[in-house]
């Protein structure tokens, strides 16, 4: 039977797709012009088989004792299925445009969690991702999407 094409998933049919993860994913934090205050995660898929994105990105910025909240109307209609070699994507609002927000500080370090299928799953491996040598600058008004399965869906929040 031939190998399936142009759906992005050929040569991984009969393989059970995983959570994605810090363990099999390549975790990207990059800063965007526009919008603006805001950073593009992208995650590639690393591993041999499919894995899931589901939900959104717990990010934690320095020594942050909560993750910051979820922008409820980015939720997409599907879990987000990266294929070997694939990858998703999450916007992080950093800081207010306007300077409403309050208590903002320059971050350099950046974890990215990842959630689970179920909300018991533990996933115990987390990604890393570089900050820009000059750090990121938050404020109390930091929020993420939901993972987005493409970039222009990230960002347009």
């Amino acid at each position: 039977m031939p190998a399936a094409s142009g759906n992005g998933k050929s040569g991984t049919s009969g393989k059970k797709g995983v959570t994605c993860q810090g363990s099999n994913t390549k975790t990207v934090a990059a800063p965007l012009n526009r919008p603006v205050n805001h950073m593009l995660l992208t995650v590639t898929n690393t591993g041999s088989s499919i894995c899931y994105l589901y939900g959104y990105p717990a990010v934690r910025f320095g020594e942050a004792q909560s993750v910051p909240p979820v922008i409820e109307d980015s939720k997409p209609q599907a879990v987000v299925t990266l294929a070997p070699g694939e990858s998703g994507y999450s916007s992080v609002n950093l800081s207010a445009a306007d300077g409403s927000g309050t208590n903002g500080h320059t971050e350099k370090s950046l974890a990215v969690y990842f959630q689970g299928r179920t909300p018991d799953e533990d996933v115990p491996s987390a990604a890393h991702p570089s900050l820009p040598a000059k750090g990121a600058y938050i404020d109390d008004s930091l929020k993420v999407t939901y993972w987005q399965q493409s970039m222009d869906n990230a960002i347009s929040w």
